[in-house]
């Protein structure tokens, strides 16, 4: 039975094959190529979403008609399927072509050259690929990873309705709330100098949608942030598998997700293993201290030491105060010239430097530091505390403690992906860390803040709150019961049991300086909405962007988004964000100083 049939095609070009020889077809696609053998024979390879086909071109009409039009035109050509003689093993239409009777141009392109070739647009100017977005997206490649969003997509979807959640859609312009990051703003045209706020999360939504009596809620959920571009995270708007479940604690998540997201990676990833329930589970000091990350990549073997009595001692100025952290790595072949370039790319991304020394063949501690551990029972001591053995390299990072463990991380994660011996690449390796700190100082206002989530349960509750309010604990020994889903490297999703007391939620803000008119001015609702009486409840939201991205094997978010925009969070293809007809700006109550400078410039 034929995949597609329409007004203007009866099969797909990718769809014909030996047993359709014989028949009358109609395609409709792309000109990919044309090529001439002589003056009344040619080739052309005919493009539409679902494959190629060979067309056959043997009168001297339909080759001058083919002749005058660019590559990528759209055409119509009905004929007979023919087995080739020639045949494609490549090629899924490879053993059959069509000689056409007609041939109609349905969509003429006029440029005769396009911006990049369209089977190797990947190799092109990322800014080139995002200005004429709809013509890469016509290389199969780029459109395969956009297929396989949807097909993750529709996956997830099934996978939480038989888990029993309902799919409720939740506002996109709601009221500004501190969530972490800069709100997207809305001017309100009836209400003069206020504004709307695109939502960062469904979080309060989904949390008052627990108070309203609902048991279990989700939505592919997009959500809008206004901040900076990596490689893992796309600027502008996301979208997330937003979840939340009513009387739930962090075992239900985590076991409704252990079942959802195992066979979706199985069947779609790229890679054949992946963990099994139940993920390792790992607090989160713990993370910092053994991989220097709170989303440590588990496929590396690598793990961190402390080494800082052993080094404070050695001579070494840099060593002389603070935390000393080290990564020993057996069988290590780098040269020195790669040890070099290992290390500034260490301090490109953490802004520290790393240092080294490694031991040889005939067991001598030579190169980096290594001079200032000559001393024979320094020696022996580091040989012995370090575990090492002959052919081992020692990357080393120290500061004060966060800095220290963080340097080490990245140094972790450079020397995993140099050493294929530590690092088993293909594979999905999940794992969730627990126990996130509850406060942190700030780095800016070096005062008392939320590390995460605002709206997390304290692990200990409104008594440990209070031991805080009154000396008796340091807040920042305070956990919460907040979570991250984190695979190869990357943090998929962030979670928590909420704080669905009021009485607790007043005491966890008052300790960051906020009072109870403070909560009820910032949430108003979800306050009044626990004063009635809420439910416990639980929940998280993988990001669907980063999770296509892994299951695809990519680099780059950007390519697995229809229409991503640049890093700096511009939309190349549509020209956004723009300047408005000052009109418009009138009608919103906005003075635009910035506008009115680059309109007289």
């Amino acid at each position: 039975m034929s995949q597609i049939r329409n007004s203007h095609r009866t099969h797909s070009c990718g769809e014909l094959r030996l047993e359709h020889v014989g028949q009358s077809v109609t395609l409709a696609g792309f000109l990919e190529n044309l090529r001439e053998v002589g003056q009344s024979l040619a080739f052309v390879v005919l493009r539409d979403f679902y494959g190629t086909t060979q067309v056959v071109l043997e009168r001297e009409e339909q080759i001058a008609t083919l002749k005058g039009l660019n590559k990528e035109s759209t055409l119509q050509i009905s004929g007979v399927v023919r087995e080739r003689d020639s045949k494609n093993p490549k090629q899924p239409t490879g053993d059959i072509e069509v000689v056409p009777d007609t041939i109609t141009v349905l969509g003429r392109c006029r440029h005769n050259e396009l911006p990049f070739p369209i089977n190797r647009s990947r190799e092109a100017d990322e800014s080139q690929r995002l200005k004429y977005r709809y013509l890469d997206l016509r290389n199969p490649e780029v459109k395969r990873n956009i297929v396989l969003r949807c097909q993750v997509v529709a996956a997830l979807r099934a996978a939480m309705q038989a888990e029993g959640f309902l799919e409720i859609t939740t506002p996109i312009l709601t009221a500004s709330s501190p969530e972490g990051a800069r709100d997207y703003l809305v001017p309100s045209r009836k209400h003069p100098g206020k504004f709307y706020a695109l939502p960062q999360a469904p979080q309060q939504f989904k949390q008052l949608l627990m108070a309203s009596g609902f048991d279990k809620y989700f939505q592919i959920a997009p959500c809008f942030r206004d901040e900076d571009a990596r490689g893992d995270r796309s600027p502008g708007e996301f979208y997330q598998l937003d979840m939340e479940m009513a009387f739930a604690d962090q075992e239900d998540v985590f076991s409704v997700l252990e079942r959802v997201l195992p066979p979706i990676f199985a069947k779609y990833g790229t890679y054949n293993t992946a963990s099994s329930a139940p993920f390792r589970r790992i607090p989160y000091r713990d993370a910092m201290e053994m991989y220097g990350s709170d989303k440590p990549d588990l496929r590396i073997d690598l793990t961190v030491q402390d080494a800082t009595n052993l080094m404070n001692d050695c001579g070494f100025p840099a060593f002389a105060e603070g935390v000393v952290k080290a990564i020993v790595v057996s069988d290590f072949a780098g040269t020195r010239k790669q040890i070099d370039q290992l290390c500034a790319e260490v301090e490109v991304q953490s802004g520290r430097k790393a240092y080294w020394f490694r031991m040889d063949e005939q067991g001598e501690l030579v190169g980096g530091i290594s001079k200032f551990l000559q001393d024979p029972e320094k020696k022996a001591d580091t040989i012995q505390r370090l575990g090492l053995k002959p052919n081992t390299f020692v990357g080393l990072t120290c500061g004060p403690l966060l800095a220290a463990q963080k340097t080490a991380g990245v140094l972790r994660s450079k020397l995993g992906a140099f050493c294929p011996n530590h690092m088993d690449k293909e594979k999905y390796e999940f794992c969730w860390i627990v126990d996130f700190p509850m406060y942190e100082m700030g780095e800016e206002s070096g005062q008392l803040e939320f590390c995460h989530n605002p709206f997390s349960m304290p692990n200990g509750g409104l008594a440990v709150l209070q031991k805080a309010a009154r000396g008796e604990v340091d807040p920042l020994t305070i956990t919460a019961f907040q979570y991250d889903l984190v695979c190869n490297g990357v943090e998929l999703s962030s979670g928590a049991v909420r704080n669905h007391d009021p009485e607790i939620m007043l005491e966890a803000f008052q300790l960051v300086r906020l009072g109870e008119e403070d909560v009820k001015g910032k949430f108003p609702a979800m306050y009044n909405a626990f004063t009635y009486g809420a439910p416990p409840h639980a929940g998280i939201a993988p990001g669907v962007d980063r999770m296509v991205m892994l299951l695809a094997g990519e680099e780059s978010i950007r390519e697995i988004i229809p229409f991503p925009m640049n890093k700096n969070a511009q939309d190349l293809m549509m020209g956004a964000p723009s300047f408005v007809d000052p009109k418009q700006l009138e009608e919103l109550n906005i003075l635009c100083t910035q506008q009115e400078q680059a309109q007289g410039e």
